[in-house]
């Protein structure tokens, strides 16, 4: 059984034309097909921090359900991080966990068909992202091996930066996702645990992809 899981960081729905428009973000989420779409900056930062996707647009113009991370009811995340699901898949152990970082940062987590899914946006200094990545893996425990982590990882290097994962975690980049209209940066990746082997992976390039959003938002087929 596969799975396939795609990662967007939808820059609040603002799109490099400077508008904000939620129908365009989900109209590439559409084209994807993903059975489950992790988001970053998914939530505006000011405020109640609500969500820079409407529940009813969701509701209306796709097959997600949205799952329950966040702690009010106009988020959809918690830091910004959400987790769209198929509908008639079952999620189970929802979770959020906070990160150490001199600005606020944090992951969500949720079980799909046995395999756990973290969705998360590491901080900018690479010092702090290696204590979040060390978090995240200390809060997994033993459950690392059957672990899908998802985000913008915000690592700019090809081959570093990516050490506490080492041995655990095994680092995907499917190719250049920042910024969208013209991608250099493999920003965007998946870190997958011993017993979670991926079949395919790719970037999602087809209109509007590369307008909807600052980066391109990137999938992968997994299975256990």
């Amino acid at each position: 059984m596969t799975l396939k899981v795609a990662s967007y960081n939808i820059h609040k729905a603002v799109g490099f034309d400077r508008l904000r428009r939620p129908d365009r973000i989900l109209d590439v989420l559409n084209a994807i097909g993903a059975d489950v779409a992790v988001l970053q900056e998914a939530d505006l930062r000011l405020g109640a921090r609500p969500t820079a996707l409407p529940r009813f647009l969701i509701a209306q113009e796709t097959d997600y359900e949205i799952a329950d991370l966040a702690e009010t009811d106009v988020s959809i995340g918690w830091h910004g991080n959400a987790v769209l699901v198929r509908k008639g898949l079952k999620v189970e152990a929802p979770a959020r966990f906070d990160l150490p970082g001199l600005e606020p940062r944090g992951a969500v987590a949720v079980k799909v068909r046995g395999l756990t899914i973290v969705g998360t946006h590491l901080g900018l200094l690479r010092r702090w992202r290696k204590l979040q990545m060390a978090a995240i893996l200390h809060r997994l425990g033993d459950r690392a091996e059957r672990t899908l982590v998802v985000g913008d990882f915000n690592e700019w290097s090809a081959n570093g930066g990516f050490e506490p994962w080492a041995g655990h975690l095994d680092v995907t980049a499917p190719g250049p996702s920042f910024p969208a209209i013209r991608p250099v940066a493999r920003l965007d990746r998946f870190a997958s645990g011993a017993r979670v082997k991926v079949v395919e992976s790719g970037i999602e390039t087809r209109r509007p992809a590369h307008v909807a959003s600052d980066h391109l938002p990137m999938w992968v087929t997994v299975r256990l």
